[in-house]
């Protein structure tokens, strides 16, 4: 019983750490089906929602287990959904116990993909290189440059005041919109507003959890595809609110002149 117990507790951990992370549902239901089929019961069912895991391990000999885990957060990172994959197997394959599978899991739990210095490099290499694909000129790729540091400032700012998603996005792509101005009012008069403005959002782009969405509604699972779904229009609109509140503050900051 206590074996199953701790069972059901590593499969549901497995599955939260990827559903955390961005991974599709039919995935992370997989994973807690094969981890539960070990125990080698009559019954292990599983429900996986995009904001909840249910599961359920039962049989004539036993009292029935279930779980239920509430997920609220969520994030993209490719690389604990790996981790995870690798211990389901390990564990399924009889190479690793229930008990080492448990603490490799909670381990894996706490594991950042990059340091904090290298989100916001990255930051400032897709803004610049984003102005750069959309036919930018050096100014503007240096422009863009700029906008990335922006993003990368408010971006760690908004993490420690710890707003919702809509709130983060919609400050970042303010901040973004009003620095743009700025460089080309002040430092750089012969950027491209427009480019600088679309390669600096890339970053804040719903471009994975879009992607994600689809998968899960083409392999069925409808629910969870549209409530991504939705969750990508909820960011594409605190973008767009935040570049236009941006825009047009700027604007009247400036007296209604805006070059």
């Amino acid at each position: 019983m206590m074996n199953d117990k701790l069972l059901m507790e590593t499969a549901v951990l497995a599955g939260e750490i990827m559903l955390v992370s961005g991974a599709e549902i039919y995935r992370v239901e997989d994973t807690i089906n094969r981890i539960l089929r070990m125990a080698e019961r009559k019954s292990a069912e599983t429900i996986v929602l995009s904001t909840g895991i249910f599961a359920t391990l039962k049989d004539m000999e036993i009292e029935p287990i279930t779980v239920a885990r509430r997920v609220a957060d969520r994030a993209t990172n490719l690389n604990r959904v790996f981790l995870v994959n690798d211990v389901s197997r390990s564990l399924c394959d009889g190479n690793l116990s229930v008990e080492d599978a448990y603490e490799r899991l909670k381990e894996i739990r706490t594991v950042r993909e990059y340091r904090p210095i290298l989100k916001d490099i990255s930051f400032v290499g897709v803004s610049l290189f984003f102005v750069l694909l959309l036919g930018g000129t050096p100014v503007d790729c240096l422009a863009g440059a700029l906008a990335g540091v922006v993003l990368a400032a408010v971006s760690r700012l908004v993490n420690r005041i710890r707003l919702n998603d809509f709130c983060q996005n919609a400050v970042c792509s303010f901040a973004i919109a009003v620095a743009t101005l700025c460089i080309r009012e002040w430092i750089l008069p012969a950027s491209n507003m427009n480019a600088v403005i679309i390669g600096a959002i890339m970053p804040l782009a719903p471009g994975v959890i879009f992607t994600t969405a689809i998968r899960d509604t083409l392999n069925g699972d409808y629910s969870a595809g549209a409530a991504r779904m939705l969750e990508a229009v909820v960011v594409a609109l605190a973008v767009a609110a935040g570049v236009g509140s941006g825009i047009s503050a700027f604007h009247y900051v400036m007296g209604g002149r805006l070059l």
